[in-house]
C-alpha cells in the first residue's frame, strides 16, 4: 500500500513524519516545495504535482488550509483524472456542508472520500496522541482505522461524512470561547490588584477549571505568543466556518461573534501568525510606560 500526503504546513509536516516513522511508503506535495524538502532524508518522495501524488498512492491524506485550497489542488485538471480508485482522507478543518459536497464530487469520478479532522496540535502529533474524529461509513472506518491510529490511539467514528467536521468545529468554538473568557478574567483580576496565583488557585479548585487555562497562562503572563501550535488566523478562519454553519441551524451566535471581534483585534495588532493565546493582548493591551 502506498500513501500520499498533500499539505506539509504546521500540522502536515509532523503528520508526514509520523507516517514515515510507521514505515509507510509516502509521497508528498506542498505548493512551497521547500517546506516539504526535509522529508526526503526520512524516506519521503517529493512529488512535483498533486496528480503525481495521486498516481503514486492508493490513499491520499489532505491537510490543507480551506476548501478553496482543497478544490484547487485535488479537483484540478492535473489531479482529477487520478481520483478514480483512490481514497481521499480529508483532515483539515472545513464545514460539514463543504465536506459533503467534496465527497459527492470525488465519488462521482470514482474515488472514495472520508473525513478525519483531529483535535490537538504539534506536540500531540509527535507523540501520536491526537483525538481523531472520523466521518465515514462503517466499512471505511474499518478499512482505515489502523492508518489513523498512527496519529491517535483511538479514532472515533462519529457518523457519516459531515458529522466529524461538525464535531471538530464545535470543539474549536469551545477553544475560542474558553480562551477569550480566561484572558478576560485574567486581565480583570490583574487590573483589580488580585494576585495571579490566588486567582489560579481558586480557578483550579472550581468546576470552572479547564486544562487549557494552565497551558496558556505563561504565554499570557509573558505576552509571548511566538512559535504557535495553532495561529490566531486559523482560529479566525474556524470561527467564521462555525458561524456560517450555525446560521443555517438557527442558533444564536452573538457570544461567538463577540469572540470573533477579539480575534480580529489580535490580528490587527500584527498577531495573525502568533499563538491564539494572543487573544489576551487584544482584551488586555499592555499599558504604556
Amino acid at each position: 500500500m502506498n500513501y500520499g500526503l498533500i499539505g506539509t504546513g504546521l500540522m502536515g509536516f509532523p503528520m508526514a513524519m509520523q507516517l514515515l516513522k510507521a514505515g509507510l511508503t509516502l509521497s508528498v506535495f506542498n505548493r512551497t516545495r521547500e517546506k516539504a524538502q526535509p522529508l526526503i532524508e526520512h524516506g519521503a518522495t517529493i512529488s512535483s504535482t498533486p496528480g503525481d501524488v495521486l498516481a503514486a498512492a492508493d490513499c491520499v491524506l489532505l491537510m490543507l488550509t480551506d476548501t478553496a485550497a482543497i478544490r484547487s489542488i485535488i479537483l484540478s485538471e492535473d489531479a482529477r483524472p487520478h481520483l478514480a480508485h483512490r481514497t481521499i482522507i480529508q483532515m483539515g478543518t472545513i464545514t460539514p456542508s463543504e465536506s459533503r459536497i467534496l465527497a459527492e464530487e470525488i465519488q462521482a469520478v470514482g474515488g472514495e472520500y472520508l473525513e478525519a479532522p483531529v483535535l490537538g496540535s504539534i506536540p500531540q502529533v509527535k507523540d501520536g496522541s491526537l483525538i481523531v474524529m472520523v466521518g465515514a461509513t462503517e466499512q471505511q472506518f474499518a478499512d482505515w482505522r489502523s492508518l489513523l491510529q498512527v496519529f491517535g490511539p483511538e479514532p472515533t467514528l462519529v457518523g457519516p461524512v459531515g458529522t466529524a467536521m461538525a464535531l471538530k468545529l464545535a470543539m474549536n468554538q469551545l477553544i475560542a470561547g474558553l480562551t477569550n473568557a480566561f484572558a478576560l478574567s485574567l486581565g480583570f483580576v490583574q487590573r483589580q490588584g488580585v494576585d495571579t496565583d490566588t486567582f489560579m488557585d481558586v480557578v483550579r479548585e472550581s468546576a470552572l477549571y479547564a486544562p487549557t487555562f494552565d497551558k496558556k497562562l505563561s504565554r499570557m503572563l509573558d505576552r509571548n505568543f511566538d512559535n504557535p501550535n495553532f495561529p490566531s488566523k486559523h482560529l479566525a478562519k474556524d470561527i467564521g466556518l462555525f458561524l456560517q454553519e450555525a446560521k443555517d441551524c438557527d442558533l444564536m451566535t452573538d457570544s461567538l461573534s463577540g469572540v470573533q471581534s477579539v480575534v480580529e483585534r489580535a490580528i490587527s495588532l500584527g498577531l495573525s501568525n502568533a499563538d491564539y493565546s494572543a487573544l489576551y493582548e487584544a482584551v488586555n493591551p499592555e499599558s504604556p510606560d
